[in-house]
């Protein structure tokens, strides 16, 4: 993936959606499945979103700040999404 962003509408405190950031990585997820990836998605993190990244996506810390999410996490994410 490269760079997924909430419209400035839905960011903070006033944010008018809930869970956009997960539900678009979801639905790359979900493409990946369908290309024969078995859901795995990769993207490079910001420093201070690695964690956050970690516990709410379920993504793996490879190297550096490159991020996976693997099968078993993206099938979580597909079903909390779809």
């Amino acid at each position: 993936m490269h760079l997924i962003e909430s419209a400035p509408f839905n960011l903070g405190k006033e944010k008018v959606y809930i869970g956009v950031p997960g539900n678009l990585v979801a639905f790359a997820c979900r493409l990946s499945f369908h290309r024969g990836f078995e859901g795995y998605v990769s993207f490079t993190a910001k420093t201070q979103l690695i964690e956050h990244y970690k516990t709410t996506l379920g993504a793996e810390e490879v190297g550096g700040h490159l991020m996976i999410i693997n099968t078993i996490s993206a099938l979580k994410l597909i079903d909390k999404y779809f």
